[in-house]
């Protein structure tokens, strides 16, 4: 989920989901893991997570990091942000790979295979196309699928889902699901719905990557997530790519 509200939490309760993996952009770890705990239920866990933005603004590639204990920024070289997920043990999922220029390419996904814990395969924001060359990728290198709903929005969050064999009751669980290769079964919606939903999600995507870049960029001042913001202390000073 990329947002979090009392509405993202009944749709999930609704779907009959038991966790979901809450990863805002350009949002710090200590302030997301604040709002996954706040609007955690006995019903729902929220897991707090980190999708990093690695490359330039050209040529971005998501990475998507859960169990991290020390803040990761923004802006960094993919291989340093791999580097840093393995020092903490985190667990890597590849979301959306070779999707526009948002994404890991395949040949970043061979080389990351013995760190990558599992790679999505079915997205909302994907075309047939899309999910068909990620399932090849992963079928590629024999990795573990999942699939998220990947909401931006909030009527998007049960759209998609990935099943497991096991309870999923905490998030060391979720960790240990994802990484032990457990038995999965990935589940989406098909028809009209699914598709309003995709439309919904690029149109949302195209919003993204024009006005709200600009003011990002150019408006808003240095973004919180950013290696040279004063959260990070200097330690990404040196590996910034702008």
């Amino acid at each position: 989920m990329k947002v979090l509200d009392d509405e993202v939490v009944a749709r999930a309760e609704q779907a009959g989901l038991d966790a979901i993996v809450y990863a805002p952009h350009f949002t710090r770890l200590p302030e997301i893991r604040r709002e996954a705990e706040r609007y955690s239920t006995d019903d729902l866990l929220v897991v707090p997570a980190r999708e990093v933005f690695t490359g330039p603004w050209y040529e971005r590639k998501h990475v998507l990091a859960i169990g991290l204990e020390e803040p990761v920024p923004d802006f960094i070289p993919l291989e340093t942000a791999m580097d840093e997920f393995e020092r903490q043990d985190a667990t890597v999922l590849a979301p959306h790979p070779e999707f526009a220029n948002v994404s890991v390419t395949a040949s970043d996904v061979h080389r990351y295979a013995d760190r990558i814990d599992a790679l999505e395969i079915f997205n909302p924001k994907h075309l047939p196309l899309h999910n068909r060359q990620a399932r090849e990728i992963a079928e590629s290198v024999d990795l573990p699928p999942f699939t998220s709903s990947y909401a931006h929005l909030p009527r998007t969050v049960g759209v998609s889902h990935t099943t497991f064999d096991v309870p999923i009751e905490t998030e060391a669980d979720l960790r240990a699901a994802l990484e032990d290769g457990l038995a999965r079964r990935i589940v989406y919606r098909n028809g009209l719905d699914r598709w309003a939903t995709t439309a919904g999600e690029l149109g949302h995507l195209a919003y993204e990557n024009t006005w709200k870049k600009v003011d990002r960029l150019f408006l808003s001042g240095i973004e919180p997530t950013h290696p040279r913001h004063i959260a990070y202390d200097g330690r990404f000073e040196d590996v910034a790519v702008y």
